[in-house]
């Protein structure tokens, strides 16, 4: 599935990286082949749509590579050797008593009560593994906990405490200074600080320094199994190290050439990942613009492994419509899980691939999924006839599939905003809703709710979970005696003009036309007239007929766009409903 040929298309931010990384792998080992991106998710809590962006990023820039017929590898590390740091707070399953874990490996921590996985970080993992597999995102998961308790990593660690010294006077650079005052953006609080590090680390120390001296290593006490050690001794020729627990006074010495129980700090673990794993391209959080972040930090220290500092962009913020910002740390965060119940993967990806990293975006969760939507469809159109942007079409082809091919799509793709509106007013009853969709094109009439599927459930979870029960629409039983009784002479004629020609216009594209058309009738215009040769009253007048209608369909002043409704309602109700 080509997009474009080696691009210099300023906009299509995919594939300057792609051309970038290329370059680069090429420069680092010529004639290898082989590509390798990288991603870090902490599996410290749920995965949130903040945290996909770290996925993201790689996975779009490896599948343009990919698609040129370069190989190419995407990692993603589970730092689920990490400590656990907090109690998640909204976690289902979860309550106080998971403080007693804090500071144990995150795969040593139970998960959440009626999990069917072994442990904490396997059922978060779990979680975002089924969503990235919906959104056709292809990579090699590392389980760091298998890495280190396995000894792979054993040379690495024996040469960064050979090599402590060096490490240490890097990160004194930076232990006493502070990023500078940026006036156009505004503090983060320590939740966005998390989200900014990617692997969910942030608040990790880099290493003792006390009396024995600096150790870039931590080990997990043999006891209580929890990080809070300080190393107390350490000889390079046997490699025999003493630490202590400050947690349950255990200590004991071990050979670290044999010993599997510790992890390096994180401002050393990543870079010296990089240099194992040869890693070219990894994006990084905003907050790595500062002084002392762990990626300026790696970028030098990855030089003690023998290795290069990725390129890759800082990616921005991802937020939610309604909410500011997004931490697992915070109860209620929407996953990529959340999002897929809503959304055809398509459109999330979408979502993703059309902002450069650099630049903040919302996914709607409330009405604005709806404009989405129609922004998508008509994209899609542009797509078909030819007329999209060459920056706008490559977008859609990097959300509609990968290299390994198109993502299943909905066969008929109705408008989500109609959708949810059947999915309202028929409240899960399948043939109903059917008999609805049926109507709206008589020309070619919808079959089988499966033509609509996935994007009629997804509009349906978007009913049944985003929308408040008080905004939901009932439709009345009975007319409104009361307030049909009390209309005046213009307002029956609305409704006549309104009835006498519902039968002739009774499609979704009929209805619109009419209903729009109704008070330009009734103010001696054409109903086909356009908003240019009309008065600024007529768009007064239309807003007082559609209140009117929703008044006496749905008791309320609106509710889901009116053509949609009285397909809903069918055509003898309505007449009913409308005093006829």
């Amino acid at each position: 599935m080509p997009i474009v040929a080696q691009s210099t298309e300023t906009t299509d931010w995919v594939s300057r990286f792609a051309d970038e990384v290329i370059a680069e792998s090429e420069r680092r080992a010529p004639g290898k082949p082989g590509v390798v991106v990288a991603s870090g998710l902490s599996p410290s809590g749920p995965i949130h749509l903040g945290n996909l962006r770290e996925v993201m990023t790689p996975h779009l820039v490896a599948d343009e590579v990919r698609r040129r017929g370069h190989e190419v590898r995407h990692l993603i590390s589970w730092d689920d050797y990490d400590r656990y740091r907090k109690v998640p707070a909204g976690v289902p399953g979860v309550d106080e008593s998971w403080a007693e874990h804090i500071g144990k490996p995150l795969t040593s921590v139970p998960a959440p009560k009626g999990s069917p996985h072994p442990n904490w970080a396997e059922h978060f993992k779990a979680a975002m593994v089924d969503s990235l597999a919906e959104m056709g995102v292809e990579f090699d998961g590392i389980s760091q906990t298998a890495q280190y308790t396995s000894g792979v990593y054993r040379e690495q660690i024996l040469h960064a405490m050979k090599h402590r010294r060096d490490i240490d006077a890097i990160l004194d650079q930076y232990r006493t200074k502070k990023a500078p005052a940026k006036k156009s953006q505004k503090p983060l609080d320590e939740a966005e600080l998390e989200a900014a590090e990617g692997s969910g680390a942030a608040a990790e120390d880099d290493g003792s320094s006390g009396s024995a001296g600096y150790f870039p290593y931590k080990p997990y006490c043999g006891n209580c199994e929890k990080d809070l050690t300080t190393v107390t001794a350490y000889d390079d020729d046997s490699t025999e190290l003493t630490y202590a627990c400050t947690a349950c006074g255990f200590s004991e010495t071990v050979r670290l050439s044999e010993f599997n129980r510790g992890k390096l700090v994180w401002k050393v673990d990543w870079p010296m990942r990089w240099a194992y794993e040869g890693v070219v391209f990894e994006p990084s959080g905003v907050d790595h613009s500062s002084p002392g972040s762990s990626f300026q930090v790696g970028g030098q220290i990855v030089g003690i492994f023998g290795g290069e500092q990725p390129i890759g962009p800082m990616y921005a913020f991802v937020g939610i419509s309604g909410m500011a910002k997004m931490s697992s740390s915070k109860g209620g965060v929407p996953t990529p899980a959340d999002a897929l119940k809503i959304m055809e993967p398509q459109l999330l990806r979408w979502l993703y691939a059309r902002r450069r990293p650099n630049q903040s975006f919302k996914i709607a969760f409330d009405q604005e999924i709806q404009r989405l939507y129609d922004e998508w469809d008509r994209l899609d159109a542009k797509v078909a006839d030819g007329s999209a942007l060459p920056a706008d079409a490559a977008a859609h082809a990097r959300a509609v599939g990968t290299a390994a091919g198109e993502l299943p799509r909905t066969p008929r793709p109705l408008p989500y905003r109609t959708l949810a509106s059947v999915a309202d007013i028929t409240a899960g009853h399948e043939d109903q809703a059917l008999r609805i969709l049926g109507e709206l094109d008589p020309a070619n009439p919808i079959a089988s709710l499966d033509e609509a599927r996935p994007r009629y459930d997804k509009a349906e979870a978007w009913i049944n979970t985003h929308v408040p029960a008080d905004q939901r629409t009932i439709v009345r039983q009975e007319p409104d005696a009361e307030l049909l009784k009390s209309l005046d002479e213009p307002s029956r004629q609305s409704l006549r003009l309104l009835l006498d020609g519902l039968a002739d216009h009774w499609s979704l594209d009929g209805l619109t036309h009419h209903v729009y058309g109704v008070p330009k009738v009734q103010a001696g215009f054409p109903a086909d007239a356009t908003p240019k040769e009309l008065p600024p009253e007529i768009k007064t007048a239309q807003r007082t007929f559609f209140a009117l209608l929703y008044h006496l369909l749905v008791g309320r002043d609106t509710g889901p766009r009116l053509p949609t409704l009285l397909l809903a309602v069918g055509q003898d109700r309505v007449r009913r409903l409308l005093g006829a």
